[in-house]
This record gives C-alpha cells, structure tokens and sequence, in this order.
C-alpha cells in the first residue's frame, strides 16, 4: 500500500520532503518535485521585421543552426550584394595597385597605403551587410522541439520579442527544495530514484545530483536541488510532479 498521496504543486510547495521514521532515527527521504526540460530557449530577433516564413511547426524536431524564423529581408539581401561589388572593386584596385608599385614603382607607397585602406574599409562594410542579414533570420541555438511559435506569417514582431520557443527534453531535470537538515546530507552525483506522476500511472527513472545549491531561500529556508536523468523516450513530460527517493 502507498501511504503517500500524489503530490499536486500546492503539496509541493508547501512540503519539500517527506521523512521515514524508524525508532526516531531518519531512515530514508522521499523527496517532493517537479521536472524541468534539460533547456528552455526562447527565440527572438534582435532587430524589428515582419515574419515572411515559419520553417517549422510546433511538435517539430529541430537541429542546432536550422533557421525556425526568417523576417523580411530583401533590403538587407540588396545591400549585401551592393557591397559585395565594391568589395570586389575595391580587392582588384588594390591588387592592381600592389603589382604596380612592386614591379615598377609606377604609384606611390601612400597611394598604395590608401588603396589597401578602401580595400579593407570595404571588407568591413560587407561583413556588416552579411551580419545585418543574418539578424533576420531566428536559428535553433539548440537540438530540440519547438513547443510555441505564438506568431504568424504577415505578423509584426518588436526586437527581442519571443517568436519561438524550443526545449530539449530528451533530458530532463527533477527540481525540488529540500529542508536544510536534509540538503546536509546530499552530496553531488548522489544517485537517486525518481517516480515521475503520468497520465497512465508513474513513470519510473534513475538519476544523478547535478547541482546542491549552496545558498538557501531565505524566505522559506529551503535548498534547491537538481537531479539529471536521461529521457530519451519522451515518456516522461516537463512539468509534471513527482518523487525522489534517497536512503
């Protein structure tokens, strides 16, 4: 029989473990959390536009570098072009120029100096179109699922605005906040079994203590503490409460 309830998130907020009692003495833990995605990223452009194409859809599996959002960008597609012919301009004037003043001395060394300042004045200035252009297009940071794309084609988005959201969940963190007395006893890559609350019944896992904060809350006096265990299947769902048992 499980003389435990289900843990709910007002539970855990309101009990961080539970302790087993044997003759006074602490026997084992089970502690009350939830679990977070392995990374939680939310996209945005750094510059304003309006969203010409969505490459993917929510539930799709991105890879790192796989562009999600591209605004409108023509005008930065012209310029890097407009630059990209006075850079080429520009390299064959200096070159023309070197081989001049190398084999006949026919220009001056400061003219010569000049030319290969316009030369690099121009790679400078094409690099920054490129970079302009790439600001318009919002690239997966990271492998994983795109759970939020809360704008659509045609739509306006401000700088720094969330337009996607990624998460990586084929490892998960269990997060809970221990008593101090308890945290005392825990130490990092302390292995722990988790029994994660699901739709069908609990979802079992093992994991390992990644990260024992080393301050306390100072409102509840609580420690902060993070188990790190694979997920590969996807059975297990961020969000959902569960329990984690130390003895």
């Amino acid at each position: 029989m499980n003389f435990f309830p289900r843990p709910t998130r007002a539970w855990f907020r309101l009990a961080a473990f539970t302790p087993l009692l044997l003759g006074g003495n602490l026997l084992a833990a089970e502690i009350i959390g939830v679990v977070e995605p392995f990374l939680d990223v939310s996209l945005s452009a750094p510059v304003p536009g309006i969203i010409t194409a969505r490459k993917f859809k929510e539930g799709d599996f991105v890879k790192e570098g796989d562009a999600v959002i591209v605004l409108d960008k023509r005008m930065e597609e012209l310029e890097v072009e407009r630059r990209k012919v006075t850079l080429d301009s520009r390299r064959l004037d200096y070159e023309g120029t070197a081989k001049v003043f190398k084999t006949t001395k026919g220009t001056s060394k400061d003219e010569l100096e000049k030319k290969e300042a316009d030369y690099k004045l121009a790679e400078v200035e094409h690099a920054m179109a490129v970079e302009q252009l790439r600001r318009r297009i919002v690239a997966a940071p990271l492998a994983g699922t795109i759970v939020e794309l809360p704008r659509q084609v045609g739509e306006f988005c401000q700088p720094y605005q969330t337009i996607a959201r990624v998460v990586d969940t084929r490892r998960c963190y269990f997060v809970a906040n221990v008593e101090s007395p308890v945290a005392t006893t825990l130490k990092l890559e302390q292995k722990a079994a988790l029994e994660i609350e699901g739709g069908a019944g609990p979802e079992t896992a093992s994991g390992v203590i990644t990260f024992l904060s080393p301050i306390a809350d100072p409102a509840s006096g609580l420690v902060k503490v993070k188990v790190l265990f694979e997920n590969v299947s996807g059975r297990i769902r961020p969000g959902l409460s569960g329990r984690m048992q130390l003895k």
